[in-house]
């Protein structure tokens, strides 16, 4: 097997994957039936993954990743102006949520509107397979949570958890059906416009990030 066709294989079982984790979720797609639209058998899934939670933790990363160097390569950006110019909340907020609102926005990229789809749909479950993906947000997480908390220093810690949290679910949706607001709003707001959405999402959000804490 020469390393060219190993790694068509790979991309294939992959793509098969995404597609089907997409449509049926985790617990509704079954390793026979990536094999079957990937045109592999199943030792070629157990050769290249493993597993069926090691195959969804990679799909994950082969889109992830890139998204989440972009984040942190503007997070640098920013922080390198020095403790004299901290970055704003709407700084923060721009580089945490316009790599992914930019990408969602891609129409013309099967592979990343299916991904959006799947992202979208992982939010709302959980289970032991969701655990691997935690790890690939880690890295995000950590440079992202303090941040946060420079930009909002009244915020106590189990308080930017709440909101970022919020934040997540409000990108999770417009993410995974970026055509609903479009559909609802009879074309006057315009979700192929990521530009637009991230606008009015900072706002959105700095309002949220800076309100006052609950009373204790």
């Amino acid at each position: 097997m020469t390393t060219q066709t190993a790694k068509s294989t790979k991309d294939r079982i992959l793509d098969a994957a995404e597609a089907l984790f997409a449509e049926h979720g985790y617990d509704g797609t079954s390793l026979r039936g990536v094999t079957g639209q990937a045109g592999v058998n199943l030792a070629a899934v157990h050769y290249h993954f493993g597993s069926k939670a090691a195959l969804f933790e990679a799909v994950f990363r082969r889109r992830v990743e890139d998204v989440n160097a972009e984040r942190l390569s503007k997070l640098d950006e920013l922080e390198a102006r020095g403790p004299e110019h901290p970055p704003s909340l709407e700084e923060v907020l721009e580089a945490f949520l316009g790599p992914v609102l930019r990408l969602s926005a891609r129409r013309d990229d099967e592979g990343w509107r299916r991904f959006m789809q799947l992202v979208g749909r992982c939010n709302s479950v959980s289970g032991e397979h969701m655990e691997p993906l935690r790890q690939v947000f880690q890295q995000v997480a950590a440079r992202f949570f303090p941040a946060f908390l420079r930009a909002v220093p009244h915020l106590r810690e189990k308080d930017l958890y709440y909101r970022l949290h919020f934040l997540i679910g409000s990108m999770s949706t417009l993410i995974a059906d970026p055509l609903r607001i479009q559909i609802h709003s009879e074309g006057l707001c315009r979700s192929d416009d990521p530009d637009e959405v991230l606008r009015h999402l900072v706002i959105y959000a700095a309002e949220g990030f800076r309100a006052p804490t609950p009373v204790r």
